[in-house]
């Protein structure tokens, strides 16, 4: 099946440039997702709280910016944010492996460049969201962000694999440069970009900023659909800051595994990825969109689970476990696809930065919550008690989103109206 099936979206250059470089600077940042912890680990000694501190400090620096950066981006063009993030993100990687090199690498340093990257990320995922509408049809969207998540998936394969060998090759400041390199060929690829974007909205026009960010705020408040999908993302944001802090130290740790085999089991959940990136169209399509977000997530919450349950003292049988975990990313991707697919078309393009922006902070205020809490848990309870919570998450998030209106809706909408969302109930009445 072809990844991407909407009629033209290949012969679309600007979209092939955007996909193009997603799929390189996510190659280059999974590696990253895997070597900074090994590089907080083995060269700086970092345990389970110097971990959380990290994690904890680049969650709160996202947050800071992350309201601004969505209103900011509904009053520029996208391009320039998305080039100018790449760059940024690039000069602040590439200084972990000259100073590692040079000898002078400290935690300080990780601490810097995380928080100030997150920053930059921030801006850079508001915008990148709300800059796929302006390039591809409304009905091209499922398509699009199908293709972007498969060749995510397909880079994850690669990536997580590659990046445990290259760790324990290279070192893990080695390995990150790669990432630095990656943003510097995104940086080019969307600066290459020649069509027009839409205009950003005349000065004399705008809002205060601070009234930007409360419609923000308000647009997802009062709509169930956009209600539903933020609580999620909050339920995932704590599977993802209970496993992003301590998943490398516990596969280590507690499981005996050493990077190789951590980046060939994470290699894994790139090729469950590709596949339900493949899939997502004929799943979303045969079980309908509203119950396919849930479903996923329940399935996705059942592979998790394995992770705690993973026995110590038999790194075969553990490393097994794991991988069956990664299997279920496949579920977490066709839930991604939905999830995208459905904030981009029910959401007019001037305001869906901000609404992006407001799901990343409620997310970011939960992952944070949740990474302070990991690091004293993982203290006081151990590594594998404070792993349970995470499946837990997905599974409120599943609940939720089933109570919710999303469950009657079959289909993607194909638009919205002149307003700022299209009529959620009618749309679910149409779509059966």
């Amino acid at each position: 099946m072809p990844i991407g099936d909407a009629p033209g979206l290949w012969r679309n250059g600007a979209f092939l440039r955007v996909w193009s470089a997603a799929t390189i600077s996510i190659f280059g940042s999974l590696v990253t997702r895997l070597a900074l912890p090994f590089a907080a680990i083995l060269l700086l000694g970092a345990g389970a709280a110097e971990m959380a501190g990290i994690r904890a400090a680049e969650a709160a620096a996202a947050l800071a910016v992350g309201l601004v950066a969505g209103a900011w981006v509904d009053r520029l063009r996208r391009r320039p944010v998305l080039v100018a993030a790449d760059v940024g993100r690039a000069v602040l990687l590439g200084s972990i492996p000259i100073a590692a090199l040079g000898g002078w690498l400290t935690l300080g340093h990780l601490v810097v460049v995380a928080c100030l990257a997150a920053m930059l990320t921030a801006f850079f995922d508001a915008a990148d969201v709300a800059y796929l509408p302006s390039i591809v049809r409304r009905d091209q969207l499922v398509a699009a962000n199908r293709a972007l998540a498969a060749s995510g998936s397909a880079a994850e394969l690669t990536a997580f694999g590659l990046s445990g060998a290259l760790v324990q090759l290279l070192g893990a400041p080695l390995a990150i440069a790669i990432d630095a390199a990656s943003f510097v060929a995104s940086a080019l690829l969307l600066g290459s970009i020649r069509r027009l974007e839409p205009p950003p909205p005349p000065v004399a026009d705008r809002e205060s900023l601070v009234r930007e960010i409360r419609e923000g705020l308000a647009l997802v408040g009062r709509d169930p659909i956009l209600r539903a999908l933020a609580w999620a993302a909050v339920c995932r944001a704590v599977l993802w800051g209970i496993f992003g802090t301590i998943y490398v130290l516990y596969a280590m740790r507690e499981l005996a595994l050493v990077p190789a085999a951590i980046g060939l089991v994470a290699g894994v959940g790139g090729a469950a990825s590709l596949v339900g990136a493949l899939a997502s169209g004929r799943v979303l399509r045969r079980l309908g969109v509203g119950r396919a977000t849930a479903l996923m997530l329940v399935i996705a919450a059942a592979g998790n689970l394995l992770i705690p349950l993973a026995p110590s003292g038999a790194p075969l049988l553990a490393a097994a476990c794991l991988v069956v975990q990664q299997l279920g990313d496949g579920a977490e991707t066709i839930f991604s696809v939905a999830d995208l697919s459905l904030r981009q078309a029910l959401v007019r393009d001037g305001a869906l930065g901000r609404v992006n922006a407001t799901v990343r902070v409620a997310s970011g205020v939960a992952e944070l919550v949740a990474i302070v809490v990991t690091g004293a848990a993982a203290e006081i309870v151990g590594l594998r008690a404070t792993a349970f919570v995470g499946p837990a998450a997905l599974l409120v998030a599943a609940v939720v989103l089933w109570r919710s209106p999303l469950r009657a809706l079959r289909t993607i909408p194909d638009g919205v109206g002149s307003s700022d969302l299209a009529p959620v109930a009618d749309v679910g009445r149409s779509e059966g």
